[in-house]
């Protein structure tokens, strides 16, 4: 990524023209500039030094009356999936550059790069050629808040050769997973698979961490090589207000003590008396690793770092605040050590989910888990096997267009109807608003007093959302053991007609269902059709094993119900749309 490419080139220049302009710039360059009609090459000794060139001297410096265009030098075998968007405005919140970004196509990573220049730079890598190509073509030279971005191929290593794929089946990437990013480049996180540090601070310190016209937050970004977000406008009136860093786990430590000081040489400068502790927000999907078995793992953080820690109850939680507040107190240089620690166990934690998502979500066709929001802060940057969308005819299983509704009857204890419900019904209606599905609770009558029958009615993705968040609360309100796995019983229906189809000859398919989602799939024998002609299949196991199981089959019945449509006969025409 040392090598420029130099464009729009005045047939006069010179290679001493070049000299005297890097010169000037005060920009090194470790080789001869090689001038061709209408352009230039140069190498530069670092990537620091290459990225200085393109934003000093691109659309900026004129040579005998042309405004020289500089960026990477790509050869063309390695313009592929990797891109540069340069010129970013420096207060852009992430979620909306990825929001950006994903009008595209699935963004496999996207990087900061660090830069002396205002705006900001990042690499981003999508997950096809074709997606890369279009971003280029909307993208280059669109305003975004005053900002003319610039972007440009940067190259792709990974780039496979022109021609026929050689070895490894069709779909699969016999070279393994692909690297992320530039080798160059690895002082800065993948922003997007990475958990940001999530703080709260005192409403009356937020102007003195923005400072004049900004002032004191820029330093702060430039000195910790961060990204950080004041969300002045959530929460209006309230005596907190949250703060989201995006960087390195070092980055955002040290930003993390540094608006600490600052806070505190505020509170010295107005008199204020009261303790200003650390607040950290973290999804409660790992609060209870945090804490650790009888409380050890808190323990072992507080007598290690001298601070006193608390967290905020459940009951402060709804669906829509996931988050539970961790209170440190102590000095600033013991309560940063804790803020390292706490954050360390929070990554792993995360790390741990992602794989175990992403090798699941590979065997799950057709979810668009990067939508679903399951994980803190709508994580983005899910692997791109999880944006997988099936082909056309797909039925149930696919969610362009407008899928079909299933209905899944899940099994849940008696004794957590009332959790799942909640206060006056409130938590069942907020899961049924945040799932996009019907949920109700069947009555009691004529069932295993032992269980409750859960009716969730609604399209794929939601069927994922709802089961996910009862399998969730029913760890989280300990109906099962700490190192108990949360395993539930499903019902789907299926046409009597298809029940062949899910068992297969000499149950050769279910028994293969079973080995591949580690769910156990029964189709009771000798059952009674309903007066849909319609019986069930149970299904019982983890989460993921229960998914896997239910988008199988209804890939299965999918399949039955293509073949059930009627052919044309032989010769006739198909018909005609009228127009409109």
């Amino acid at each position: 990524m040392n090598k420029l490419y130099i464009g729009n080139v005045s047939a006069e220049a010179s290679e001493e023209d070049f000299e005297t302009i890097f010169e000037t710039w005060n920009i090194p360059h470790s080789g001869p500039f090689l001038v061709k009609t209408g352009y230039a090459f140069v190498d530069c000794p670092d990537e620091k030094t290459a990225m200085k060139a393109i934003d000093v001297l691109s659309g900026k410096v004129e040579l005998h009356g042309k405004l020289l265009d500089v960026e990477h030098s790509v050869p063309k075998r390695q313009r592929s999936c990797k891109l540069q968007i340069r010129n970013i405005p420096p207060d852009m919140r992430w979620e909306v550059l990825d929001g950006v970004l994903a009008q595209y196509g699935a963004v496999e990573c996207c990087e900061q790069v660090n830069t002396d220049t205002e705006t900001a730079v990042v690499n981003v890598r999508y997950a096809a050629k074709d997606q890369a190509r279009q971003a280029i073509e909307k993208l280059n030279g669109s305003m975004m808040e005053n900002c003319a971005l610039k972007v440009s191929y940067i190259p792709d290593e990974n780039a496979a050769p022109e021609g026929p794929p050689t070895g490894g089946r069709r779909g699969f990437n016999g070279r393994g997973p692909p690297r992320s990013g530039s080798p160059n480049l690895g002082a800065r996180p993948k922003v997007q698979s990475d958990i940001p540090l999530r703080m709260l601070v005192p409403t009356q310190f937020v102007g003195a961490i923005i400072g004049k016209e900004g002032a004191t937050i820029r330093n702060v970004t430039k000195q910790t090589h961060s990204k950080i977000d004041i969300h002045r406008k959530e929460n209006a009136g309230a005596a907190e207000k949250p703060i989201t860093i995006h960087s390195t786990a070092e980055g955002c430590s040290n930003a993390c003590r540094t608006l600490m000081e600052i806070m505190q040489k505020e509170a010295l400068d107005t008199k204020f008396t009261e303790e200003i502790p650390l607040k950290v927000l973290v999804h409660n999907t790992f609060v209870g690793r945090l804490i650790g078995k009888e409380g050890r793992n808190l323990k072992k953080i507080e007598q290690d770092t001298g601070t006193k820690i608390t967290i905020s109850p459940l009951q402060d939680l709804t669906i829509y605040n996931p988050e539970r507040t961790i209170t440190v107190k102590g000095s600033i240089e013991a309560c940063s050590r804790a803020e390292e620690e706490v954050m360390k166990k929070i990554r792993e934690s995360y790390e741990s989910d992602m794989a175990a998502m992403n090798l699941q979500s590979n065997l799950i066709p057709g979810l668009n888990l990067n939508a679903l929001g399951l994980f803190p802060s709508g994580t983005p940057g899910m692997a791109p096997s999880m944006s997988h969308v099936p082909p056309p005819g797909a039925g149930c299983s696919g969610f362009g267009g407008h899928p079909e509704s299933e209905t899944v009857h899940l099994f849940i204890p008696a004794l957590a109807v009332g959790a799942i419900i909640g206060k006056q019904g409130q938590h069942i209606k907020q899961l049924s608003h945040f799932a996009g599905a019907s949920i109700k609770i069947a009555p009691a009558e004529g069932m295993d007093p032992k269980q409750r029958m859960v009716i969730i009615v609604g399209p794929p993705e939601a069927q994922f959302k709802a089961q996910c968040r009862i399998f969730g609360k029913l760890k989280e309100e300990n109906f099962f053991g700490p190192k108990e796995e949360v395993k539930l019983e499903a019902h789907i229906k299926v046409p009597s007609f298809a029940a062949g189809r899910v068992i297969g000859k000499g149950g050769k398919t279910v028994n293969e269902l079973q080995n591949l989602t580690c769910a156990e799939v029964v189709v009771p024998r000798d059952q009674t059709p309903d007066e849909n002609e319609q019986v069930i299949v149970k299904i019982s196991g983890h989460f993921f094993a229960c998914q896997l199981a239910q988008r199988k089959i209804q890939e299965i019945l999918a399949q039955v119900r293509r073949q059930q449509q009627p052919k044309p006969a032989p010769g006739s025409q198909p018909p005609v749309p009228r127009r409109k």
